[in-house]
């Protein structure tokens, strides 16, 4: 879930919540009850964590063994015509 920034408009109280994208923003400042307004935040992004993805998951290293014709033939001959 996503963590918005709401700042009252009375108050200038900034609080942060957690939401669901789909659920409607909040109206009412939690310390005086008045107006607030949801702040842009460029704080939501994506977190990695693990051993990391490019490097042991995508990265292709060197030749693959499919392209050489030896790993492409049963028997490991080269040029061959498949038996």
């Amino acid at each position: 879930m996503p963590t918005y920034e709401y700042e009252c408009v009375s108050c200038k109280h900034k609080f942060e919540t957690l939401q669901s994208m789909t659920a409607k923003p909040l109206t009412k400042c939690p310390k005086c009850g008045k107006k607030v307004k949801k702040l842009i935040s460029s704080a939501g992004g994506f977190i990695f964590k693990g051993s990391g993805f490019y490097a042991t998951d995508y990265k292709k290293t060197g030749k693959s063994k499919a392209s050489s014709p030896q790993a492409s033939c049963p028997k490991g001959c080269s040029g061959c015509s498949g038996h």
